[in-house]
Parts: C-alpha cells; sequence; structure tokens
C-alpha cells in the first residue's frame, strides 16, 4: 500500500494520545484500544486512578467513577504536559470505548498550527458561549490550548466546579481564550461522533431525545451524518474496535477512486518546497512560525504530584496492524 502521505503527516503532525480507563477495565477494554487505534498515535498514555506497571498505565491518584471523571481529566492533562510535552504537538482525550482514526484527526489538525489555542471535538452548544465539546466522542488540544488550560488551574483561573467532566472543560478553555474549533470537512460534514456508527447512519433519534438540543451544528442523520474522514465514534465495543479497524485499514473496493477528495494539507506543500530549497542552496534561512489564520484571530478576539515512569507507549516509525491476538473469542460474549 501507498502510505507516504499518512507516513509524513505522522512526522509532522505529532499527537499525544491519552485513553481514560480504570483497573477494571484494563483487560476488558482498554486493552482492545490498545491493540487497534492507539497503535496510530506518536504518543499513548493510559490514564488509572492507580498505576499498573505491566499495562501500562498510570495512576492519577483519584477515585473511580463518572465524579472523578473531571479530576481525573485535569490531572491526566497536566501529567501530559509535564512529562511529554515536547513529544507531541497535538493531546487527545478519548474513552476506552472511543474508536478513533488518528490519520483522519491528522489531516484536520494539520491545516492549523499547534501554537494556536484552539481545540476540536464534538461540538455541544449549551452552558457555555462558545459551546464545548463531547466526551465522549473525544477532543484535541493544541499544544497551546494545553499551556492554557494548566495555567488556568495554578492561577485559579479554572477550578473543580463540577464533575461533568467536558463541560467544565469546555467552561475552562473558554475563560482561558481557547477557541472551540469546527471540525468538521468542507462539506460540512461531522467527523467525532458520540455514539456508534449505526446510530447515526441508520438510526433515527426521537425528537424529545437530548441530542437535539446539544448539537452546535444541524444534525443529519443518514449516509450525510458523517464525513468520509470520520475521527471517532463512542460506545464502541471490543468487538466493533476490531471491526472497525479492518474496515479503516484493510478493506477497499477494487478498481474505485474514493469520491471525497479532500484538499492536499499545505504543511506537506510547505515541505516539499522545503526540501527543494534545501536541495538548491546551502544558506537556508530558518523558517517563521506560522501565524494564526484570519478566522481564527477574529474568533479569539470575540471571547470576552507525580513522578515520570515508564508507563509511555510510543508508536513505532512504522506503524503496525492491528494485534488480533488480543480480540475478544465468540466464547467470552457469554
Amino acid at each position: 500500500e501507498d502510505s507516504h502521505v499518512a507516513d509524513e503527516l505522522y512526522k509532522k503532525v505529532r499527537i499525544l494520545c491519552w485513553v481514560m480507563t480504570g483497573p477494571s477495565n484494563l483487560d476488558t477494554k482498554a486493552r482492545h484500544v490498545k491493540a487497534t487505534w492507539s497503535r496510530h498515535c506518536n504518543t499513548v498514555l493510559f490514564m488509572s486512578s492507580v498505576e499498573n506497571r505491566s499495562f501500562p498505565a498510570i495512576g492519577l491518584g483519584t477515585g473511580e467513577g463518572r465524579d472523578q471523571l473531571y479530576w481525573k481529566t485535569i490531572r491526566a492533562f497536566h501529567y501530559a504536559l509535564k512529562h511529554h510535552g515536547e513529544e507531541a504537538d497535538w493531546f487527545l482525550k478519548a474513552d476506552d470505548d472511543t474508536f478513533v482514526v488518528v490519520d483522519n484527526l491528522r489531516w484536520i489538525l494539520s491545516n492549523y498550527s499547534s501554537e494556536e489555542p484552539i481545540y476540536f471535538g464534538k461540538r455541544f452548544k449549551p452552558y457555555a458561549k462558545q459551546g464545548y465539546m463531547s466526551g465522549g466522542a473525544g477532543y484535541v488540544l493544541s499544544k497551546e490550548a494545553l499551556r492554557r488550560f494548566v495555567e488556568g488551574f495554578s492561577t485559579k483561573v479554572c477550578t473543580h466546579t463540577t464533575s461533568v467532566e467536558d463541560l467544565a472543560l469546555g467552561q475552562c478553555m473558554e475563560k482561558m481564550g481557547v477557541l472551540a474549533g469546527d471540525s468538521r470537512d468542507n462539506l460540512h460534514r461531522e467527523t467525532f461522533h458520540p455514539f456508534v456508527p449505526e446510530h447515526h447512519l441508520t438510526g433515527r433519534f426521537s425528537r424529545s431525545f437530548w441530542y437535539w438540543n446539544y448539537c452546535y451544528y444541524p444534525i443529519v442523520e443518514g449516509p450525510q451524518c458523517c464525513s468520509d474522514l470520520a475521527v471517532s465514534f463512542h460506545y464502541v465495543d471490543p468487538e466493533l474496535m476490531y471491526i472497525l479497524e479492518y474496515y479503516t485499514y484493510h478493506l477497499r473496493p477494487y478498481g474505485y477512486r474514493h469520491r471525497y477528495q479532500p484538499p492536499k494539507p499545505s504543511i506537506l506543500n510547505t515541505a516539499a518546497q522545503t526540501e527543494r530549497t534545501v536541495m538548491a542552496t546551502v544558506n537556508v534561512s530558518q523558517p517563521v512560525a506560522e501565524e494564526p489564520n484570519a478566522s481564527i484571530k477574529q474568533a479569539l478576539s470575540e471571547l470576552d504530584g507525580h513522578t515520570e515512569t515508564n508507563n509511555v507507549t510510543k508508536a513505532a516509525s512504522v506503524r503496525k496492524p492491528a494485534d488480533n491476538s488480543t480480540a475478544p473469542t465468540q466464547d467470552s460474549q457469554g
């Protein structure tokens, strides 16, 4: 297969993925994340309440349960910046039942600078002026957004106001001047999804369902619900993890040219130009940091103790397919 574009983005758009899990979920859920989509991240961290050196998982010293989700999120992001801040440009939070197509996420992020204060996810609208990102669908912070999140707690601009993790983080982002970005593709189709694929593709949400009142962008049901470059789905069980990994990286229709041909990331054009310049002359000037684009500038102007252990997985330069040896057997579903 020809993966040179994905391989180039892998080097230039470095993503640290941290997965929220717990001691009882390491074997039933987290190990299947470890065997499938997380292998495409540049760095992977599994965050739990207690340390597990053999998995490995980082112990955050919290309790378990929904009322602990925001504490775990706060401590996990602090840990990621302190111990791995130089290893990545973007920092993704996902649950242990979220499936992420990391290469599609890189395509979205490649159009932005990690020095811009911005974050992306499935955007909800209530309780925050600019909305906030659904926790279950996962969300990704630029390095500057992460710095501001951590700074918010050191300056006490942000506090643990509620156990509703995604809302609380979104409110902190807003206070710290971090923009809630639009992660839809250029056909305005969503990329982050809070449910399994079948619910978006074939289901019909009841008009009384809370989802209608929460979505920031218009809901589309049926095949146009989701971008061809979808990034995430939630409530994914272990069996579906392997199915989605297969559909994403292995299943191909013979002789078919994909209908959706998004623009090539500008970062790759810049890289090619830089390479040609280096070959042409020895006197190469240092690249200038990219300025945030005008739309982001405008949007921003409108916005009023852990120790390092060997608890990190770094993806190899050549990413591997899913490890199906860890896939659950049918007998395990009894």
